[in-house]
């Protein structure tokens, strides 16, 4: 007996000793704590039944239908409700009547007009103040632009680069918080989110145009290129100031729209002539592919308050001259005509343009047709009798006559010049007189 015991004891040792040989890394004592058990996901059948388990989804569904009761019967319960009160000023006419417009008498005893009352709005929110950018808006017509703007109650940006515009211009806009001026050269892209762009930004006097012609082509392409490329961006209505210069010499007098033009392609002043009528090709590009908001206004000569004095135009020539006690130049024979309309008159033009619904191109300018001694004429009326005139070589390509047909403007835009030459000059030498004798001041003199 005591031989099994031994025997069986022997063979428990020979069994412990083999497990460790196995396991060598084992201890016989307990591990100083047992590691997480990881929790898998729980499978789809599980989801399932968490869903099911204490009606969970009954109650789900009961909301549901709930929620769905309330929204398709709220529309009766509100017709069960007492009727609104009705202040008064409070009525609108009902769309209905569209119907019964064709009648002869739409307001009869069995058609009277139903009155809906309608909630108040706030004044701020009635009617949305626009936002409106003007380029080249510190120059000479763009200024007396942004004075209107502003009048009416808009919010302007300017954009200029001071080639040709002045700070002065605009300064009695500065602190006015509707008021905005960027210095920048429309040569390069801009971001802005407005509603309207009146592009005026380009040196319109020969003096200026023909100083950097290189400048003056890329302002009309590049420039024009980037304002119609935000007008896309933006969703916003866009109105290019062209020139009658896209006419050149013209061989039809007077002209209307539908000239095509005359133009030198190499001359000193295509840079001006061929820049703007690539500008307008850009304009209708945009129009046609891309579905732009366009207008094109060709303007014919303007003048008035605020003109650079030097700028090599005949109404700031003459007048400036004539204040200096200067002879009045007079390039050629003198008889070449041109037609001069006051600013005023040409922004009125703009704006008509922009708020209508006519892409144009339109002229804008006044019929009135006066040879360059006719002009010297009126200025020695208007500043001094005892000036004189003298001639000199006409420039290049200088067109001899212009004069706008401005026939279609006056349908479509019911706009026409007001202001005539001798009423408006006066106004421009008042300008003139202050600006030449603050200069002379400045000078010493």
């Amino acid at each position: 007996m005591s031989t099994t015991i031994k025997q069986l004891h022997k063979q428990s040792s020979v069994n412990h000793r083999t497990r460790d040989e196995e396991n060598p890394g084992s201890h016989h004592s307990t591990p100083p704590y047992s590691p997480k058990v990881i929790k898998h996901p729980r499978s789809l059948p599980r989801s399932i039944h968490y869903c099911f388990r204490e009606q969970r989804l009954l109650f789900v569904l009961v909301g549901i239908l709930i929620g769905s009761t309330f929204f398709i019967l709220q529309p009766s319960l509100s017709h069960l409700g007492p009727p609104h009160p009705v202040t008064r000023g409070s009525f609108s006419i009902s769309s209905d009547l569209s119907d019964s417009s064709s009648s002869s008498n739409p307001f009869s005893a069995t058609d009277q007009p139903r009155y809906r009352p309608v909630a108040r709005v706030p004044v701020q929110i009635g009617k949305r103040r626009r936002r409106i950018v003007v380029t080249g808006g510190a120059g000479f017509v763009g200024s007396h632009l942004v004075d209107k703007l502003i009048a009416r109650g808009d919010d302007v940006i300017v954009i200029d680069n001071f080639f040709t515009g002045r700070r002065e211009n605009v300064v009695h806009h500065f602190g006015n918080p509707r008021f905005e001026l960027i210095r920048h050269d429309v040569v390069e892209p801009i971001l802005l989110e407005v509603d309207q762009i009146y592009h005026l930004a380009c040196p319109a006097s020969p003096v200026h145009y023909k100083y950097n012609p290189i400048k003056t082509i890329k302002t009309n392409v590049m420039g024009t290129l980037n304002m119609l490329g935000l007008a896309k961006r933006i969703g916003a209505r866009f109105l290019l100031t062209s020139t009658s210069e896209v006419y050149g010499d013209p061989l039809e007098h007077p002209q209307k729209e539908t000239y095509w033009g005359h133009v030198n392609p190499i001359g000193v002043r295509s840079c001006y002539d061929e820049g703007k009528r690539t500008a307008e090709t850009l304009a209708m590009d945009y129009h046609r592919g891309a579905g732009v908001e366009v207008r094109i206004a060709r303007i014919f000569n303007t003048y008035g308050p605020r003109m650079c004095l030097d700028d090599g135009r005949v109404v700031s020539n003459f007048v400036a001259q004539a204040i200096r006690k200067q002879p009045l130049t007079v390039y050629g024979d003198g008889l070449q005509t041109r037609s001069f309309q006051y600013v005023s008159d040409l922004v009125d033009g703009l704006v008509a343009l922009m708020e209508g619904e006519h892409v144009g191109p339109f002229n804008l300018g006044n019929p009135g047709e006066f040879t360059m001694l006719e002009l010297a004429e009126v200025v020695k009326e208007t500043i001094d009798p005892s000036a004189r005139i003298e001639f000199k070589a006409n420039t290049a390509d200088d067109p001899h006559k212009r004069k706008p047909d401005i026939t279609k403007a006056k349908e479509l835009l019911n706009w026409e010049p007001k202001i005539s030459l001798r009423e408006g000059l006066p106004r421009m030498v008042s300008n003139f007189r202050s600006r030449i004798l603050n200069e002379d001041e400045d000078k010493g003199l």
